[in-house]
């Protein structure tokens, strides 16, 4: 199976959220995805790049991480930063749950990245940061 990576560090601002979504459609262009594919994962990123700088490092400095791999038909994404962590991930990918409600935050970044991407996996410790890793299948027939 064929397999293709890459990986980007960039500062943990919110200008940079853009930038993120970009390189992950630049980068899975080979499968040739649909518009709604493209449009899918980069919502998903965006999410998960806005929750890394937002409440990961809650508007001050650090660095997102973040992975790319096409392996077959499957794009897997994994977005990391060294943030202080959430407390409860179960309760934290509740709908309409958030940390920040000061700030007009929906609280549906979780239930975004779960409603666009196949798989969605967090794994989060306080004061270590937290690792979000998404999985979809590129030209997968729906039914």
């Amino acid at each position: 199976m064929r397999t293709n990576r890459m990986q980007l560090q960039f500062d943990a601002k919110s200008v940079n959220e853009s930038f993120a979504r970009v390189a992950v459609a630049a980068f899975f262009a080979e499968l040739n995805p649909t518009l709604d594919e493209i449009a899918d994962v980069k919502t998903a990123v965006s999410e998960a790049v806005t929750n890394a700088i937002i409440h990961g490092y809650q508007g001050g400095e650090g660095q997102v991480r973040l992975f790319c791999e096409v392996k077959g038909r499957q794009i897997h994404i994994r977005i990391e930063d060294d943030g202080v962590g959430i407390s409860d991930v179960e309760k934290a990918r509740e709908p309409f749950f958030t940390t920040k409600p000061e700030l007009e935050r929906s609280g549906m970044g979780f239930a975004f990245m779960e409603a666009f991407m196949d798989e969605v996996e967090v794994i989060s410790a306080l004061g270590e940061g937290t690792k979000v890793i998404m999985r979809k299948e590129i030209g997968k027939q729906e039914v």
